[in-house]
């Protein structure tokens, strides 16, 4: 078998996590959050969808980490992204991240908002 080392490029991936912080690029950094093209930053849970939705022009879905089990998420918040062209993914936020990683190593177009694990 052949293992060929994972490129982000300029993306970073999720290194990490654990109770109240995800670990980007090696840096820890409190939940929730977005990590999105444009960079990392602070996310305010289903009422912040804005942070999502400016981001339309560069990423085709998001990934929504629902925190330590998958869990539905408020309808309003699904059709907003949905209406700005952006897919969504619903999953755990540990499951969410591994997809992440799987996802960016293909330099697919995605974000990842993730709550709290």
């Amino acid at each position: 078998m052949r293992l060929n080392e994972v490129t982000y490029n300029d993306a970073l991936p999720v290194d990490g996590y654990g109770e109240g912080f995800f670990r980007i690029g090696g840096e820890a950094r409190e939940a929730p959050l977005a990590i999105l093209p444009t960079g990392v930053a602070a996310w305010g849970g289903y009422d912040d969808v804005q942070t999502l939705v400016s981001a339309s022009e560069v990423i085709d879905f998001c990934l929504i980490g629902t925190g330590k089990d998958i869990a539905h998420i408020p309808a309003q918040f699904r059709e907003a992204l949905e209406n700005a062209g952006i897919g969504v993914e619903i999953m755990s936020s540990p499951q969410a991240c591994r997809t992440y990683n799987v996802l960016l190593g293909e330099g697919r177009r995605l974000g990842l908002a993730v709550m709290p694990v």
